[in-house]
């Protein structure tokens, strides 16, 4: 699936792996057990692309208390391409994203790779992602419910969520994407600022649609990926931020068209 936009990043279209800088953006919380295998793994896919340079950033703050961020920490002494960023001052996930970003973008990371910790995003999916953003995309996103794209999850609302939300998402704004709820998404480092200069409102898992419809006007492709199951279900907070969302997204289309 791809969407061509009117605008696009800074990005040359021309330019191979080898110029380019990787970094990878991981909020990581309570992951002792298979954070390790993890990091690695993803390393693995990504270390076999020929990238200028690749980093890992785990995000932490003090919502981990099983000894993850001592892991960590010891695995950035042996782990060269591993960074760790520790940021007691965040008070949800969302803060969590943007501090990596935000240290992304300035350690010169000409692509930016989000995914979730915890295998409920796949490694071995990573590659489909940069297969597609070297064709000349400015963002890819990672689609559990467009062709060839599978949805495992234990918890059926999330299910019935993230696929309504999608579906009253494009109705009410306009997209067009098969999947407007999930995390997984690379970006070139010129599309993220914009996007993130456009502003995020949300402190919960809205703020992945928000971030998809900000980007509206890239150039921009989705790619199926298997979802499993997340860590935790969704609460009464968690909808009422979206609906909020929704209709402050809403709004701001009828009175600011396009939105920008």
């Amino acid at each position: 699936m791809e969407r061509i936009s009117m605008k696009t990043s800074d990005q040359r279209r021309d330019l191979p792996f080898s110029t380019l800088d990787l970094g990878v953006v991981c909020p990581m919380a309570n992951e002792r057990k298979n954070a390790e295998r993890f990091i690695k793994e993803v390393l693995v896919i990504c270390l076999g692309f020929p990238f200028k340079r690749v980093t890992f950033f785990p995000v932490l703050d003090l919502t981990s208390q099983d000894g993850t961020l001592d892991l960590v920490r010891r695995l950035e002494r042996q782990v060269p391409e591993v960074k760790l960023i520790f940021a007691p001052e965040n008070r949800c996930v969302v803060d969590a994203y943007f501090r990596g970003y935000e240290i992304a973008m300035n350690s010169g990371c000409d692509w930016i790779l989000e995914m979730d910790a915890g295998y409920s995003h796949q490694p071995c999916e990573i590659a489909g992602l940069f297969n597609t953003m070297i064709k000349g995309y400015d963002c890819v996103f990672g689609s559990r419910f467009c062709k060839g794209g599978r949805f495992s999850d234990t918890f059926i609302l999330r299910y019935v969520v993230s696929r309504g939300g999608t579906l009253l998402t494009n109705f009410l704004l306009g997209t067009r994407m098969a999947d407007m709820t999930g995390g997984f998404e690379l970006f070139t480092r010129g599309a993220l600022k914009q996007i993130l200069r456009r502003g995020i409102r949300s402190r919960g898992p809205f703020f992945q649609t928000e971030i998809r419809v900000r980007a509206h006007d890239f150039r921009v492709a989705e790619v199926p990926i298997h979802y499993r199951s997340g860590n935790h279900p969704l609460g009464i907070k968690d909808f009422l931020d979206a609906f909020c969302g929704l209709w402050h997204l809403f709004r701001f289309r009828e009175t600011h068209s396009p939105l920008s």
